[in-house]
């Protein structure tokens, strides 16, 4: 497999490539060569002037005002990084530490950091052999960078902290030493460009967009399954009725629904009732907005992850090294709320139609079974999509809004991105368990309406979900059916 070599810009859709290739990573000659200039830029304006430049001979945060001897430099750096290893809380998923790897590697070989280039090559090498540090989720605020995160993803280069590593955790002096590769001598600058920027926000970001596309493509499809076994009516998704609001999302949602009920027998039957309850008739709607809101915050997330939030930022052309504030979180910390927001509402009107299905209605037996009573059929997992569903009303709760200032006072108003993201990563999680219980509820539905047929996609879906789920005849222990159905909609892409 050839390698991947990192552009100046990458789009969503080609890190999503990057990330289930496997590819290794590469840094074009162009990119190494801005690194290196940028390097020597650094080192010559530390040796030919004594002003104090923040970060790089001085205190950080609030010790801005203290000023580091040239021979203290190295020490001052790695302080830096044990210092701010204060993580605490689960560990990360690997998979976003992985994430968080190839971003601090695409970031810092823009050029404007003044790092070593040493420090990003050690970055790719553990990212291409899946050397995953160990990072905790508790611990930035999502404004000075994400520190403390970003310190346990450097501290293994300088063979501190720990990994995870072809299955086992080991410390980083050992995977350094199982790899032949020596401890990194830190010079000016190298620390706190590996602490500065907002790689863990990101990560999680560009982790929530990924999975957030692919559940809205199954909250279509799964929608649709649920309409056609309650006997829906297709007009709410005709195209004259989305003309006439035009909001694109609603538009490309009920296009969408419309394609896939094509052919359905169950659809096209004549039907008694004049309307169908909101959790169906308004799919396109609320689909179509959490549609427009993905898209909104796909835009905000891939404008962060091609660009530089180091700080302060090294300009060699013009003989200028600026302190500002590109790493503060603010654009991802609210473009991750909305998209909680916006992901916990596919998990809610989900909810409702799971409920719909279950209540005995539109000649559908009560919870989905032959025979209710000595039977509970499906009426627990639709308990346990309810907990889910209020535990994602709680996460949705705006973390943008709330700033504790830090660093006495220096740090005094921060982003709180970071619990954005977690509560993100959650949520998403959650939605995917709520979706899963209804492709359960309305695949178990559908043997109801036997022997009329659904559309060729919906047969086939349920065909293949059915390799993993059976029809359920009689009560069984439905935790591993849910198990199984949530792998479904990993594994699979609709």
């Amino acid at each position: 497999m050839a390698n991947y070599s990192l552009k100046e810009f990458i789009s969503i859709p080609e890190f999503r490539d990057i990330i289930n290739s496997g590819q290794a990573i590469i840094v074009p000659d162009s990119r190494i060569s801005s690194v290196k200039s940028s390097r020597k830029y650094l080192d010559e304006k530390i040796r030919d002037s004594e002003s104090p430049v923040y970060g790089i001979n001085t205190g950080f945060g609030s010790l801005y005002t203290k000023n580091i001897s040239s021979a203290n430099l190295t020490k001052l750096q790695e302080n830096l990084m044990k210092s701010h290893a204060c993580g605490t809380g689960p560990e990360v998923p690997e998979e976003i530490v992985s994430i968080m790897l190839l971003l601090k590697v695409h970031g810092l070989s823009f050029g404007h950091s003044g790092v070593q280039w040493e420090v990003i090559n050690r970055f790719i090498k553990f990212y291409n052999a899946g050397i995953h540090p160990v990072v905790y989720q508790y611990g930035s605020l999502g404004a000075s960078g994400d520190l403390a995160p970003l310190a346990h993803l450097g501290l293994p280069l300088i063979g501190e902290g720990e990994v995870n590593f072809q299955g086992s955790k080991m410390s980083g002096a050992k995977v350094l030493d199982k790899l032949g590769m020596d401890p990194l001598t830190l010079k000016a600058k190298d620390g706190l460009s590996i602490l500065n920027g907002t790689q863990f926000m990101s990560a999680y970001a560009l982790w929530g967009i990924l999975r957030s596309k692919d559940l809205l493509r199954w909250a279509n499809i799964i929608s649709s399954l649920s309409l056609d076994v309650f006997d829906g009516r297709i007009e709410p998704f005709l195209e004259e009725v989305h003309r006439l609001r035009a909001h694109k999302g609603q538009e490309l949602v009920s296009g969408e629904i419309r394609n896939i009920l094509e052919g359905s027998q169950l659809i096209n039957q004549h039907k008694t009732h004049v309307q169908d309850p909101y959790s169906f008739r308004c799919v396109p709607q609320v689909h179509g907005a959490s549609s427009d809101a993905i898209k909104h915050v796909e835009n905000i997330v891939e404008t962060e992850i091609n660009s530089v939030t180091d700080n302060p930022l090294v300009y060699p052309e013009t003989d200028q090294i600026i302190s500002g504030g590109n790493f503060h979180g603010q654009p991802l910390a609210l473009g991750l709320d909305y998209l909680t927001m916006a992901m916990a509402e596919l998990g809610n009107i989900s909810e409702r139609r799971t409920y719909q299905l279950i209540s005995g209605s539109r000649n559908l037996p009560n919870y989905l079974v032959a025979n209710p009573g000595i039977n509970s059929g499906l009426m627990i997992p639709h308990f346990t999509a309810a907990h889910m569903v209020s535990h994602n009303k709680q996460l949705a709760t705006p973390s943008s809004v709330d700033s504790i200032p830090s660093s006495n006072g220096q740090e005094d108003h921060v982003s709180m991105g970071s619990t954005s993201a977690l509560r993100c990563f959650q949520v998403i999680e959650n939605v995917n368990s709520i979706l899963a219980i209804e492709l359960m509820t309305a695949s178990q539905a559908l043997q109801f309406k036997r022997p009329l047929q659904t559309s060729k996609i919906l047969e086939e879906l349920v065909n293949n979900f059915r390799k993993e789920v059976t029809f359920i005849e009689e009560d069984r222990i439905l935790h591993e059916d849910i198990q199984k159905a949530e792998k479904f909609l990993k594994m699979n892409h609709f």
